[in-house]
Order: structure tokens, then C-alpha cells, then sequence
């Protein structure tokens, strides 16, 4: 794209929108000054997504604003009007469920409830399920006997001037049938409202305190019935964990993250408890630092309002770019002063932790349900066929990897996926033979050709006999760009194989895939199940290939040097180098300090003395 003319961008705040050739628009950010943030696009070294977006784009526009807090409110409205292919987004927000009060109902009652905010409701959560709401609303309607039926409900039962079952088991105060007056109802709500606020000291002393005078009036059987109260409120108690001060407010934010995805969670603390949890998912489609992901979690999370309300504490793991900003933010929509911040010691830092390690959790279980999930299985492999044209469903698919270091140690792999899972038993490593030196088209080209042509050679025996190499592919992928892919076309083309097994290269900076024939890369959507599945394939190939290699530079490098001692065998070899601390330490020890090994014979000890020291 062209750059906009010097002078013609203003040195001011705002939000720019990057738009492709049909006018779509693909990128919506925000600056303090758009002429130095829009400058930054068109210098060179740009990171690998922010390349690929200035590359799709045709134009970019931007809109002036007053101040920064402004521009980020106006990013955001245009990312929710637009939702821009290069801004992250969330891909896993599930509709929590919230324990709401219809506060500006005659009767109010508690209730379950999704969705969007609505008015005269107070909410408390959210809940990771509706059962958690039921419980504890169960354990609490004996102490607080307030209706929990349906509008519908309670008007049937007002019309038949009897009350339902749970005003019989001392669950409801009967507002249906007139037993309770309008004002004892409403303190019942009331103390509902100041115990799910975290406000718990004043029920559990108040209920003491009658069970004891009534156990003082010899009214046993009354205080039993508070007992059994106090014990449930007791219950209710512990589900509102106590991990702050009574007076701390605030919601704590941990993020895990990986190359393509972030996950979140918040924790709510108010009055000192934690009154309900939320995570989700980010698809981190753009370029970010910690500190700028850091700032779109906030920007995203606190788009709207929290049911609960605002904090006066946010506490992140990193501390967001221009933090003063997000502040005045934040307190302009609680009316009053909210502070960002990174936790350092003491019991907020210990609860960042926890919070962080639930991130990392949903993180390891949001791959797996990705990975392991029939449907999306199966989606994945029908998305693959689709976007790459091939014949059917490639419900075996191989994937081959280089690793070396400047051209020693060099190995190869093969990772296998069936119907969209990893089947460990097939994978093959292969070590290199040839000794081409740092050459990854030459490694790959042998790894191919020995795979293919044991794939040749099994087929031709009874199936009995068949070996290692026996199924083909439906579809090959190798781990690069076009040459990569030339090498692959080019082996199976010797080999005669080119018709009958399809080939296609991921190239890791853009996420990019090649095939045969066509200059162009096939560009597959970044939320579908096929690219997911191609880019775990390529990272399982690649961890696979290093891991090997590792293995066979560690050897080389522990054992080398120790190699070819009289009575030094692999056990006493490895035992030598772990109580020494390494070969360095064994070529430096004296032949006092090996004969000092009561566990190595002194022969042995002089041997691998002049061994090391031929000198001496």
C-alpha cells in the first residue's frame, strides 16, 4: 500500500483503520499520536502478522479524537462494529450464569440468569454452572426465606390461596398467600443482598445469638432449627473463599498464553471474598507485547461493565502500555478512582499466582478439548479437503521436520495423525547420513526418499510381512515454504508416487500453505479446524525432530571425550560425569581425586587418567 503523504496525518490522538482493496476493514487501532504510530507501519523489520496485514492492506484512514481515553473507546466500538480479521478477539466466551436478585420486582427473588444486563436486576457471580447457584441458594433459603418461583408460578398459587411446598419446609416466607407483610420481606431480601455482597459476620453472629437464647429459654426444638441454619449459612460461608481483606474490591486478571492463543482468567473479590470467576479465550491474530496483550484483555473485558460492578483494583500479571490511560478509563465508567497494577508480595501476589495457574490450566484443557473432540476432528479433516482440493478426506496424514545445529547432529522426523489424532507408535525419526553439512533441502530430500521407497518395497510383500512403512499417506506435509515443497513434489515424482499421494508445505511465518503448481499460498481462515490441525501436526513435528536431536548432541557431547577407557562402561561412565559435574570437571580431576572414587576401581581410575592426559 501507498504510504499517506508527509504532513497529512495529525500529530494528535485517534483511532486508524487500516481497509483492504474491496474496503473492508482488516486492522482498527489507537495512538496518542496517530503520525508516530501510523509511521511505524511502514518502516522496515515489521513482525511476521503486523508484515502480513500492511501487505493485504490497500489504505489506511484514521478519525481524530480529543484524548487518548477517547481513541480507546472509539478503537473499541469500531473493533465490535467491524470485527477486523488482524484484532484479537475471544473464540471461548461462554454465557455464564449469575446469581441475579429482581430487585424491582414487588416480591423480589433470586433467580439463575444469563445474558445481557438488564435494569432493576442486582447480579453476583458469575458461577462456572447453574447447579453452584441452586446449592448455594439451597443452603441459604431456610436463613433468608425469600420466593425462588417463577412470576407465573407464584400468581397460580396466589389465585388457589395456598402456598406451595417449600413454604411448608420453612424455605418460603409465603408472600403468595399474605403470610409475610411487605416489610419483613423486604429486609429478608435485603440481608440476602448484604451476605452474597460478602457481608457474612452479621448473619452468622445475629443467628448465634438467637440459637443461644433460645437454647437459654429452653426453646430446643427453635434452636435446633437455627442451628441447622447457621450450619448452612456456615456452608455458604466457605464457598466465598476469604483471600483478600474485608474491605479489598477488586478483580484479578491471570493470562497463559502461546504463539496463537491466550487464556484468561478473572477472579472477582469483593469485601475480601471471591464472589464468582470468568475465563475465556483470545486468538491472538495480531503482533503484541505482554504489555499491549495485557491492554486489549482489559479493553475487552471491561467493554461493558461487569454485572457485579466495577472494582477499585485491577490487579494483571503485566502492567499494560500507558497505564495511567487504562486508569482514567476505568474510573470515569466506576465514578470513582480504580487503580492497575502488578501485585509484588503478600496475599495478592500469592491469589495473582492462583489466578495465573487457572489460566494455565484452561489453556493445557482448551488444546485438549480441541484436539480430542470428535466433531471438531472431523470438521477439521472436511475443512482440509475443502481448502486444499484433495480427493478426500485425509484421514492419514504425515508430517516431516529438519532439526540440526550448523549442520551437526542432523536428524529428521515423522510425525503421523490419524482421523485427526497423533498415533505415537508410527512415528519415525531418521538420522542423517549423506553429511551434506547445513543443507535442509539435501536432509529432507534423503528423509523422503527413504521413507517412500520402504513404502515401495513393503507393499510388494504379502501383507503378513509388511514393515513400519507400510500405508501411505493421504496427505504429505513438510514443515517450510516452496522449497520445501519442491523437494517433496520433486521425490515422490522419482518415485512415481506424485499421483497417488497429495503434498502441501506450511510455512510458519505467515501460516501459509503451499501446493504443487501454484505460486500463490492457500490462505486457510485462522478460526477454522484445518489450520488448527496443520499447525499442531507441524509443532509435534517439530518438537519431535529437536527432541531427537537433542538426545544425539547430548550423547556426543557427555560421552566423547570418555569413550574407549577400559572398564569405564556406560553405568560408571554416566556415574562419573553426575558426581564430578561434567567432563570438564572429570579432564580436570587429578588421579588422586578419581582414585578418591570408592565406588571406581584404581585401575580403572588410571586408565581414564592417562586417557584424558596422554601427556603425562
Amino acid at each position: 500500500m501507498q504510504r499517506p503523504p508527509a504532513g497529512s496525518i495529525p500529530d494528535a490522538p485517534g483511532s486508524y483503520q487500516f481497509k483492504d482493496g474491496q474496503g473492508r476493514v482488516i486492522y482498527v487501532g489507537k495512538a496518542k499520536s496517530l503520525r508516530s504510530r501510523l509511521a511505524n507501519y511502514f518502516g522496515p523489520n515489521l513482525p511476521a502478522r503486523t508484515a502480513q496485514m500492511v501487505a493485504t492492506a490497500e489504505s489506511v484512514e484514521w478519525i481524530q479524537v480529543r484524548n487518548d481515553v477517547e481513541a480507546l473507546l472509539l478503537e473499541y466500538s469500531l473493533i465490535k462494529q467491524h470485527r477486523p480479521r488482524f484484532n484479537i478477539r475471544l473464540i471461548d466466551d461462554k454465557s455464564y450464569p449469575y446469581l441475579a436478585v429482581t430487585v424491582s420486582d414487588q416480591w423480589p427473588r433470586p433467580m439463575v440468569m444469563r445474558g445481557a444486563r438488564k435494569k432493576g436486576v442486582r447480579y453476583f457471580g458469575p458461577y462456572g454452572h447453574a447447579y453452584a447457584i441452586r446449592e448455594t441458594l439451597d443452603l441459604l433459603l431456610r436463613t433468608f426465606p425469600v420466593r425462588t418461583c417463577s412470576d407465573n408460578k407464584f400468581d397460580h398459587h396466589q389465585r388457589l390461596g395456598r402456598p406451595c411446598l417449600l413454604f411448608h419446609i420453612e424455605k418460603c416466607s409465603g408472600p403468595c398467600v399474605g403470610a409475610v407483610d411487605a416489610d419483613t420481606y423486604q429486609q429478608h431480601v435485603d440481608a440476602l443482598l448484604r451476605f452474597l455482597e460478602g457481608d457474612t459476620d452479621e448473619v452468622v453472629s445475629r443467628l448465634e445469638a438467637e440459637m443461644l437464647a433460645a437454647a437459654s429459654d429452653l426453646e430446643f426444638e427453635k434452636a435446633a432449627r437455627l442451628r441447622d441454619r447457621l450450619a448452612s449459612v456456615n456452608r455458604a460461608v466457605e464457598r466465598q473463599q476469604m483471600v483478600a481483606d474485608s474491605n479489598d474490591d477488586m478483580d484479578v486478571f491471570g493470562v497463559a498464553e502461546d504463539e496463537l492463543e491466550a487464556a484468561v482468567q478473572v477472579f472477582h473479590v469483593r469485601r475480601g471474598r471471591v464472589v464468582g470467576r470468568k475465563g475465556f479465550v483470545i486468538d491472538k491474530v495480531e503482533d503484541l507485547t505482554p504489555a499491549e496483550l495485557s491492554g486489549r484483555i482489559l479493553e475487552g473485558f471491561y467493554d461493558e461493565p461487569p454485572p457485579i460492578g466495577m472494582p477499585r483494583q485491577v490487579l494483571v500479571q503485566r502492567e499494560p502500555e500507558d497505564v495511567d490511560m487504562y486508569q482514567r478509563w476505568l474510573t470515569e465508567m466506576r465514578g470513582s478512582a480504580v487503580t492497575v497494577r502488578v501485585p509484588q508480595r503478600g496475599d495478592k501476589r500469592i491469589l495473582q499466582e492462583t489466578v495465573a495457574h487457572n489460566a494455565r490450566e484452561e489453556l493445557q484443557r482448551h488444546r485438549l478439548r480441541r484436539s480430542t473432540d470428535h466433531n471438531s476432528r472431523a470438521r477439521a479433516l472436511n475443512e482440509l479437503q475443502d481448502a486444499l482440493g484433495l480427493p478426500e478426506a485425509p484421514l492419514r496424514i504425515e508430517c516431516f521436520d529438519m532439526s540440526h545445529l550448523q549442520g551437526t547432529d542432523y536428524v529428521g522426523s515423522m510425525v503421523v495423525v490419524e482421523d485427526g489424532l497423533a498415533k505415537r507408535s508410527e512415528y519415525r525419526r531418521f538420522k542423517i547420513r549423506s553429511g551434506q553439512g547445513n543443507d535442509d533441502f539435501r536432509a529432507m530430500e534423503e528423509v523422503l526418499t527413504r521413507r517412500f521407497t520402504a513404502y515401495l518395497a513393503d507393499r510388494e510383500l504379502p501383507v503378513a510381512e509388511r514393515g513400519k512403512f507400510s500405508y501411505p499417506p493421504q496427505l504429505l506435509v513438510v514443515d517450510g515454504g516452496k522449497g520445501q515443497l519442491g523437494v517433496a513434489v520433486r521425490v515422490l515424482t522419482e518415485l512415481g508416487l506424485d499421483e497417488e499421494i497429495p503434498v502441501a508445505s506450511l510455512a510458519k511465518r505467515f501460516e501459509e500453505v503451499y501446493l504443487p503448481g501454484s505460486p500463490d499460498p492457500v490462505r486457510i481462515p485462522r478460526q477454522s479446524e484445518a489450520l488448527y490441525l496443520l499447525q499442531r501436526i507441524r509443532d509435534e513435528s517439530h518438537r519431535f525432530a529437536i527432541s531427537y536431536h537433542r538426545e544425539l548432541r547430548g550423547k556426543r557431547m557427555t560421552s566423547s571425550a570418555l569413550d574407549g577407557i577400559a572398564g569405564l562402561g556406560p553405568a560408571r561412565r554416566k556415574r562419573l560425569v553426575k558426581e564430578l559435574g561434567g567432563v570438564k570437571a572429570v579432564k580436570a580431576a587429578s588421579l588422586d581425586q578419581l582414585r578418591s572414587l570408592s565406588w571406581l576401581p584404581e585401575a580403572v581410575a588410571d586408565a581414564t587418567y592417562s586417557h584424558l592426559h596422554p601427556e603425562a
